[in-house]
């Protein structure tokens, strides 16, 4: 597959959400929930080496003929964040089946986890990908969408796979491929609401399940005033990284867009206020199989377009060309 050729839409911004802040807070003011009723979902579950149960709903069409799409929601997200909602009925309507997947200790699956997912913790999706692949979810084929850290990690999986990857076809949308280079935009003093917003919605996600951790984590969890600080003293600790620097360095996807072996499709806003520009000019070699779509707007994770969100549309251009 040539995604040169591939005939993507352009994006158009849609009134009011004009700018890069507005498409990004965009689904945070209105909170959408797309119906999914007429695709009823089932949940599943998948046993991690440690005993917590990562899960996810599972949702076919009848007499299906299109592959299964894994959703893989962004940072303090789960399976049903708005986008992922949206994008699940955009892709059933369509005719694919979706499993939105909740990364380890999200959602739903908080209270069956003891450890939480991180942006490179890129084996716990490869475990899942098996299971529903072992249970002839994935007949038709896989195909794969990550949103902002989901879209980080699954394009880790896919350079970490290489020819083995049990996805054929994968899109991902505002993924932060420099970590570093994304939280220092983060750290920007522009950004300071973000970056406090975020901070707090990490820390509510982790405090509310069982957690394995030592009092020095513990005592960060609590008192972390920046995300570099939390990342510093329980993200790497906890995962056998000496820093947050070791932690960014080890887990950016731009260190493995060379070896993806699979069609894949990255897509970016310029005026994304979350995720400089820069780290997708200046990724250095990629795959000949992935496209680069940079769209004059969108900011981070929004989209927000005329006719509906402009990723979901590539989505559909991607999977059924």
């Amino acid at each position: 597959m040539n995604l040169n050729k591939l005939r993507l839409p352009n994006f158009r911004t849609r009134a009011p959400w004009f700018g890069g802040d507005l498409q990004t807070i965009r689904n945070s003011l209105l909170r959408d929930r797309a119906d999914l009723a007429s695709w009823p979902g089932t949940p599943l579950q998948v046993e991690a080496e440690n005993g917590d149960r990562l899960s996810g709903v599972f949702h076919d069409v009848p007499n299906r003929t299109k592959p299964l799409v894994v959703l893989v929601h962004g940072l303090t997200g789960c399976e049903d964040s708005s986008y992922v909602r949206a994008t699940a009925r955009h892709l059933l309507a369509a005719g694919f089946a979706v499993f939105r997947f909740n990364l380890r200790g999200a959602g739903p699956s908080r209270s069956f986890c003891r450890a939480m997912y991180h942006a490179g913790r890129s084996e716990d999706l490869a475990l899942v990908l098996k299971s529903l692949s072992a249970a002839g979810h994935a007949a038709k084929g896989m195909f794969g969408i990550g949103y902002s850290l989901g879209g980080n990690m699954l394009l880790k999986y896919l350079g970490e796979a290489g020819a083995d990857s049990l996805i054929s076809r994968a899109l991902s949308v505002s993924a932060p491929l420099d970590l570093e280079a994304a939280l220092v935009r983060l750290e920007a003093p522009r950004n300071l609401p973000y970056h406090r917003g975020l901070l707090a919605r990490i820390k509510s996600d982790w405090r509310r399940g069982p957690l394995e951790m030592e009092s020095a984590q513990a005592e960060v969890l609590d008192t972390a005033t920046t995300i570099r600080a939390f990342d510093d003293g329980v993200i790497a600790p906890l995962n056998g990284f000496a820093d947050s620097a070791e932690y960014y360095a080890k887990c950016s996807s731009i260190g493995y867009l060379k070896q993806i072996s699979v069609p894949t499709l990255l897509l970016h806003g310029a005026n994304d206020p979350w995720i400089p520009l820069h780290a997708y000019d200046k990724a250095g070699p990629m795959s000949e199989k992935i496209r680069v779509e940079v769209a004059d707007g969108g900011g981070h994770l929004g989209f927000h377009g005329r006719g509906g969100c402009w990723y979901d549309h590539c989505a559909v251009e991607l999977f059924c060309a």
